[in-house]
């Protein structure tokens, strides 16, 4: 009896004084060591990415531009497949493109055709994919503002910026001054613009969005505005469009080395006879524009006109241009121009002493003088339209008041 209540209480008192296993093992563990950086995984490791830039010279084809890393075979199937969108063969000089490499290896090719649109080709499974797309660019809204000392193109250049934006600027005030003949010192102007960049670095200008310009002491304002036809153009703060049935002159920059006249002395023939016309003269080969929509109704060769294009317009109207180095690309008779379109280039040939565009003008059969007469005025913006073209109006005046400013003439007020 005794016996078997020792064993009891031995037991009992053995449950509170015999330490668990798990307190033996947690009282003798040891802290294992962290691996040491040398010991982690290796990060993945990135492609070897290589971008090659340049810019397409006289003589690069996309073969000699890419053949180092593909078979010529390879090219010319990549040609025929980017026919549809932008045909290899007609990549010009003067063009930026990027080739793309990984570890050496081809994946992608990019053109700009233009400033708008780029030629995109990236390697996929085992072919290429071909698309034409937009060029991205940071766009900043900017003014530029100038004052013209001996010509558009000076007081352009003066400001800081590139000819493109003169260009730009007098083909929207085309129809209302002649910058051959119009512009004088003191003349001024202010640009609202949309400037490109590509990597920080100037790549163009996009659209002018507002302008005024000064010419003479009258001031011409131009709004950009679209139309619910979704067709753009420039109107004046009244809403008037600025374009015109015909350009004042079909050469953006000349001068005048003969005007319209019912008697003149011809300087090859020696004796007096009509010239009813104006001579432009221009150094060769500079770009000559058809001043208004209409259809070519002849064009070709003869020894007193040279090389020369006549264009039937609406309403009665047919324009000349005389003396040409050469037509343009794709000019032939009957074929639909419009207005702005280049028809050809100065040239001198026919009766002429040195290069120059002699231009005239018939309306119903009578000949006009192209420096005096009044070309009619195109559609205003539509009545439905123009509280939204006033406001947008009022907003781009305000923008280009506050705006960023370019140019030392930063002081002036247009």
């Amino acid at each position: 009896m005794f016996t078997k209540r020792c064993v009891a209480f031995l037991f009992f008192f053995s449950i509170f004084l015999t330490p668990t296993v798990s307190s033996v093992l947690a009282s003798h563990s040891t802290k294992l060591p962290s691996p040491s950086i040398n010991e982690l995984p290796p990060p993945p490791q990135l492609p070897d990415i290589q971008i090659v830039k340049g810019i397409v010279k006289k003589g690069d084809t996309a073969s000699s531009l890419l053949n180092n890393y593909l078979p010529l075979k390879t090219i010319y199937a990549m040609d025929r497949q980017s026919a549809d969108s932008f045909s290899l063969r007609r990549i010009n000089k003067g063009h930026p493109y990027k080739i793309i490499l990984q570890e050496g290896a081809l994946i992608g090719f990019e053109y700009e055709i233009n400033q708008e649109n780029k030629l995109v080709i990236q390697r996929k499974n085992n072919g290429f994919s071909i698309n034409q797309m937009p060029i991205d660019y940071d766009v900043t809204l900017e003014v530029v503002t100038s004052t013209i000392t001996y010509s558009l193109f000076d007081a352009v250049k003066k400001s800081g910026e590139r000819s493109e934006l003169a260009w730009k600027l007098s083909d929207i005030f085309a129809w209302d001054i002649d910058f051959i003949r119009d512009i004088q010192p003191g003349d001024r102007f202010k640009v609202l613009v949309e400037k490109r960049y590509q990597e920080g670095k100037l790549a163009g200008y996009g659209k002018i969005q507002a302008a005024v310009f000064i010419n003479k002491g009258k001031r011409f304002d131009a709004f950009l505005h679209k139309n619910s036809n979704g067709v753009s153009g420039y109107y004046d703060k009244k809403g008037n469009s600025l374009q015109k049935a015909f350009l004042k002159a079909p050469l953006a920059f000349s001068r005048i080395s003969s005007k319209f006249s019912t008697k003149r002395m011809h300087p090859i023939l020696n004796r007096s006879r009509a010239h009813p016309g104006v001579d432009y003269a221009a150094p060769m080969g500079t770009p000559i524009k058809t001043v208004g929509d209409g259809i070519i109704t002849k064009i070709g060769y003869n020894k007193t006109m040279g090389n020369h294009v006549i264009v039937r317009h609406c309403n009665g109207y047919i324009t000349r241009y005389y003396h040409m180095s050469k037509f343009a690309k794709g000019m032939k008779k009957n074929k639909r121009v419009l207005q702005g379109d280049i028809i050809g280039h100065v040239g001198m040939t026919g009766l002429a002493t040195g290069p120059h565009l002699c231009f005239g003008i018939k309306h119903n059969g009578k000949l006009l003088d192209p420096l005096s007469y009044n070309s009619p005025s195109a559609t205003p913006v539509n009545p439905h339209e123009m509280e939204q073209f006033l406001t947008k109006a009022q907003k781009l005046s305000q923008t280009m008041l506050t705006a960023q400013k370019q140019g030392p003439s930063n002081k002036e007020s247009a």
